[in-house]
């Protein structure tokens, strides 16, 4: 069945959509994007062979002139998940809607897209995380993720600063459900990886350098007031090159990511 609306953005299409689904299971599309043929069919199956929460794939990320393939962040499946399994996902996946079926039963209004927001897919992602008991994976590529030289990603704009609404709407909404005592540890690292690692990329592919080191302070001030200690975060013990990065951020890291990031597309 297919409706029309007037537009009001893509979050309130996408909510308008999962008020009027009528399946158990619901997935989200992006408009510029596409998916493999038989993508949802294979996803799809996993559901027949178990009533999984999630059902995730791999992503192929276009580019004009390459592709990149990125992992769902998960290789097998989960059939019962505690605690741990839970901060496991929100660790390792891919925070985006769209490489995922989901039984529509979990969409609770309150982890409805919230309109007018950049960054949405991680919050509505992240406020569903704490409620899945099992998780499918499909380890192929099976939804292809289109980035042209014109898409927001590569262009300033203000609502890059909307990355802290985002997260503290995220710390508020564990606090309410009375998750924040059990989650505290990865919330820590999330603001961090956000922060320190997504805005600042964004903010370096808009290749404007007064506005960049506007926004790596903005970055180290707002860390500092909200996780003044997060260099003891556990998330940050392994000693990966990532973490040693966000462990250490400083503006001496920040003036490499945009020597980096202004002159590619990636």
């Amino acid at each position: 069945m297919l409706f029309n609306k007037e537009n009001g953005g893509q979050s309130d299409a996408r909510n308008y959509g999962i008020k009027n689904a009528t399946g158990d299971y619901i997935a989200f599309v992006d408009g510029d994007d596409y998916v493999e043929p038989d993508m949802f069919e294979q996803m799809y199956k996993k559901v027949l062979e178990y009533p999984y929460d999630i059902v995730m794939c791999d992503v192929s990320c276009r580019y004009p002139n390459k592709s990149l393939e990125i992992k769902s962040g998960m290789t097998d499946d989960k059939k019962s998940m505690g605690l741990q399994d839970r901060k496991e996902i929100i660790l390792s996946s891919y925070a985006v809607v769209w490489n995922k079926i989901y039984k529509k039963e979990l969409i609770t209004e309150d982890k409805f897209f919230v309109k007018d927001l950049w960054y949405e897919d991680v919050l509505f992602i992240y406020k569903l995380f704490p409620y899945i008991n099992s998780v499918g994976v499909v380890n192929k590529k099976l939804y292809n993720y289109v980035q042209r030289q014109n898409s927001i990603t590569y262009t300033y704009n203000d609502k890059l600063y909307d990355v802290t609404k985002v997260l503290n709407e995220l710390i508020q909404y564990y606090d309410k459900q009375g998750l924040k005592h059990d989650y505290d540890d990865i919330l820590e690292f999330v603001y961090i990886r956000y922060m320190y690692a997504t805005f600042i990329k964004r903010l370096a592919k808009s290749k404007d350098k007064r506005r960049f080191r506007d926004g790596v302070n903005f970055a180290i001030k707002h860390v500092n007031e909200m996780y003044p200690k997060y260099k003891k975060n556990k998330f940050l013990s392994n000693k990966s090159i990532k973490n040693f990065y966000l462990k250490n951020f400083n503006r001496f890291f920040a003036n490499i990511i945009y020597g980096i990031e202004k002159n590619r597309m990636n």
